[in-house]
């Protein structure tokens, strides 16, 4: 039998879909599926709507570690997207660097891309413009099969497409596996859109 293709879009800076990157590493251990990595854009999502100056401050910064994976996505290959993604989220979430403070925001992507063993001229594009065009192409692959009223991470497959879940801490082993099966039953049901309650935690880092 062939495995399950899914497919997740996350912003970096967004730590609610770093967990739910962990929990799809432990549902494809438990359940025959392959997941692939995209891009989406917290910055682009959140352009011309009024923010707090804090978020404004946060969407500033997030620009920078999306357009460096975009770039090093073109330059190569979709492999190191996944890794990129690790890295910099391990810096951001677990390391608890500020993408708000340049500084910060430097380090988190000249380390990662020292540990994936990419090239350090690709920090360069988290400044630069020339990449957006397909950080805006991924980010609309994703944003379209859901709405712009949802933010990340995006979670697609076998043509269910769905936000989140939102979930802490990120479960693990089977536990993983009957989310899986409850996200793709309630995604896939027509005329199905929302269920939600109130966060009374924050992201659990495991």
């Amino acid at each position: 039998m062939t495995a399950s293709k899914a497919q997740m879009w996350f912003d970096p800076a967004c730590p609610w879909a770093w967990m739910t990157s962990r929990w799809l590493m432990e549902v494809e251990r438990v359940r025959d599926v392959q997941v692939t990595w995209s891009v989406m854009s917290l910055a682009v999502l959140n352009e011309g709507r009024d923010l707090t100056e804090d978020y404004r401050a946060l969407m500033d910064g997030a620009w920078g570690p999306v357009r460096v994976i975009i770039a090093a996505r073109n330059s190569h290959g979709d492999e190191v997207v996944k890794k990129l993604y690790d890295a910099m989220g391990t810096r951001i979430h677990l390391g608890e660097l500020s993408l708000r403070d340049p500084q910060e925001r430097a380090r988190v992507i000249a380390e990662s891309l020292a540990e994936v063993g990419l090239p350090a001229e690709l920090a360069e594009a988290a400044e630069s413009t020339e990449y957006d065009d397909a950080l805006r192409a991924s980010h609309l692959e994703g944003i379209s099969q859901v709405g712009d009223e949802v933010g990340t991470p995006i979670v697609a497959v076998e043509g269910i497409a769905f936000f989140g879940p939102v979930v802490s801490p990120a479960p693990k082993g089977e536990a993983a596996g009957k989310l899986w099966d409850g996200c793709l039953l309630v995604a896939g049901t027509p005329g199905f859109f929302e269920l939600k309650r109130s966060r009374d935690v924050e992201p659990i880092f495991e």
